[in-house]
């Protein structure tokens, strides 16, 4: 897979090195000749130009990526970045980085956002599931809010527990993906029984949430918790 990162900070190169060690192919950009590190991430190229700029994109060659991260520490240039990609070079998957919590309403597929990222709201979802029991946590929002990711740990007090995952009536659209049970995920099949302590995630769409909180015997029946 090849990968062009808009912006070669702290973040972008952290980005790139995970990449490289995955054995893909990544180019960072950045306008900034003091970004221009490259020693600290030797395997990857490198581009000094302006990612606004559809002539350095098209320098980059991003029509022939299947990603582009847009990284930089400006939420603008990531917007920006992002409907270039997506809108001039058709490029299939974009990332960005969402620096201020204020401005995620606006990374969505009207400026070529495919998935948004959020720090803030990513360290809040896991402070909030490393520290929550027998309530519904949303860990991640996907395909511009169309469905989430949602962690449960389960309590005596539960329902469902005990239960047999096949004996679940799960609401529609919504798919268990995953038991995590002391320090090893499951494939849940049919035939697991559910235990107190489990983690269970969940792939659903928001609206079925709340009959989910009821199904599984949410503590707290004010709402799901969320990053937000």
């Amino acid at each position: 897979m090849r990968v062009v990162i808009a912006g070669a900070g702290i973040v972008g190169r952290s980005i790139a090195r995970e990449l490289l060690t995955n054995d893909h192919r990544v180019l960072l950009i950045d306008r900034d000749p003091r970004a221009m590190k490259i020693s600290s991430v030797p395997d990857a190229q490198w581009l000094l130009a302006d990612a606004c700029e559809l002539t350095s994109l098209e320098e980059a060659e991003v029509a022939g990526c299947d990603v582009v991260v847009a990284a930089t520490g400006d939420d603008k240039a990531n917007l920006v970045v992002s409907l270039l990609a997506k809108t001039e070079f058709g490029v299939p998957r974009t990332v960005a980085r969402v620096n201020n919590p204020k401005n995620e309403w606006l990374f969505d597929e009207a400026w070529g956002v495919d998935v948004a990222v959020s720090t803030p709201r990513l360290m809040t979802a896991l402070v909030e599931e490393a520290v929550s029991v027998g309530e519904l946590v949303r860990l991640f929002t996907l395909q511009q809010g169309a469905t989430t990711m949602t962690e449960f740990t389960l309590q005596a007090s539960s329902p469902v527990l005990g239960s047999t995952v096949g004996e679940i009536d799960l609401p529609e659209d919504t798919v268990l993906v995953a038991i995590v049970r002391g320090d090893r995920p499951i494939a849940p099949t049919s035939d697991d029984v559910l235990e107190d302590g489990d983690h269970l995630l969940f792939l659903s769409v928001p609206e079925a949430e709340p009959r989910l909180r009821v199904l599984l015997g949410q503590a707290e029946q004010d709402g799901v918790r969320t990053a937000e």
